[in-house]
């Protein structure tokens, strides 16, 4: 019987964990910057990479879009798209609430550069 309350409450707890999640549409962070998308991304991939993380970029001819895959949840990404005076700039950061006491280099990197 103690066996089994163990085992229901570690599964209520790692349910609990995996709802704190973000949420998969909204962006973390949304900023402006005077940079544009180009600018901002020939600053942000040399930092992602000096942190030993693996972003790969693509780009369109009004936006540049850095993916930073994660083990453990869904991929970082970050999205630069044109607007009037330089830029504008989505962070999708996704990470367990336990983890968002502290920045991660991932959220630094991107907020650095703006």
């Amino acid at each position: 019987m103690r066996r089994l309350f163990f085992t229901a409450m570690a599964v209520a707890s790692l349910a609990t964990l995996a709802g704190c999640a973000s949420a998969p549409n909204d962006p973390t962070l949304t900023l402006q910057t005077s940079k544009t998308p180009a600018e901002y991304a020939d600053c942000v991939v040399p930092k992602l990479q000096g942190d030993s993380l693996h972003p790969t970029v693509s780009q369109t001819q009004r936006s540049y879009r850095i993916v930073v895959p994660s083990k453990i949840s869904a991929d970082n990404v970050v999205e630069a798209y044109k607007a009037g005076n330089g830029g504008k700039v989505f962070i999708y950061e996704r990470h367990l609430l336990a983890s968002n006491f502290l920045p991660s280099s991932f959220g630094r990197a991107a907020q650095d550069c703006i």
